[in-house]
C-alpha cells in the first residue's frame, strides 16, 4: 500500500487516481501525520501545496518530513513535496517567476522515475519557487525556467520533481507507475 500525503494540493485527487491503477493507498493531509503509525506503507508520495516555502513558517511541515523520513521507506515528492523533501536535506528556497505551463523538461541523469521515456518531454508546471539541490542529492533533470526539475538521493529511495506529473498526461502516469513499480520494488 503507498501512503499519498496531501499538502493541500487540489491536484491530489489525479495523484490518488494514478495510484489507484497500480496499488491500494490512504492519504493523509500533512499536518495529520505526527498522529499515524506509517511502518505498513511501503512508500510515501507528497503532495504539492498552495504555499509559499519562503513566506511561511516551515517548522510544523519540517517536523512532518523529519517524521517521514525516520521511517526509511521510499518518497516521492512533487513541487512542494519536492520541496519539502529538499529542504528537509538542506537546499535552499528561492522565488523565480510563476510558471504555470506546461515544459520541456530534460533529462540528464540515469533515474527509476524516468525509465521508459525520453530524455526529454513536457509537464506541466505550477509554482513560483524552486529549490538548490540538497547535499547528498543528484540534479537529474532540468527545464528553461528552473534548474532543480528533479533531484534523486544518491543512496536512498528519495526522489523529488518540481514539475506535476499527476496532470500531465500519459508521460506523467508513467512517472507516477515507474516510482511504483522501480522504486518500491527495487530488484525489478
Amino acid at each position: 500500500m503507498i501512503l499519498i500525503i496531501n499538502c493541500g494540493s487540489t491536484k491530489t485527487p489525479f495523484i490518488e487516481e494514478l495510484v489507484d491503477m497500480h496499488i491500494a493507498y490512504t492519504t493523509i493531509g500533512i499536518l495529520d501525520i505526527l498522529n499515524h503509525d506509517i511502518s505498513a506503507y511501503k512508500g510515501i508520495i507528497l503532495s504539492g501545496a498552495p504555499l509559499l516555502i519562503t513566506e511561511i513558517d516551515m517548522h510544523e511541515y519540517l517536523d512532518s518530513m523529519k517524521y517521514i523520513i525516520s521511517y526509511n521507506k521510499p518518497v516521492f515528492g512533487i513541487c512542494f513535496g519536492h520541496q519539502l523533501l529538499g529542504l528537509h536535506f538542506g537546499s535552499v528556497g528561492a522565488k523565480m517567476n510563476p510558471d504555470r505551463d506546461f515544459r520541456e523538461i530534460e533529462v540528464y541523469e540515469s533515474c527509476p522515475l524516468f525509465d521508459r521515456l525520453p530524455n526529454v518531454f513536457e509537464m506541466q508546471e505550477d509554482h513560483c519557487e524552486s529549490i538548490s539541490i540538497a547535499p547528498n542529492f543528484v540534479l537529474v533533470a532540468s527545464s528553461d525556467t528552473c534548474v532543480n526539475e528533479a533531484m534523486m538521493h544518491v543512496s536512498l529511495p528519495y526522489y523529488g520533481v518540481q514539475f506535476h506529473p499527476e496532470v500531465s498526461g500519459n508521460l506523467g502516469a508513467i512517472i507516477i507507475e515507474n516510482f511504483i513499480i522501480h522504486c518500491l520494488n527495487p530488484s525489478r
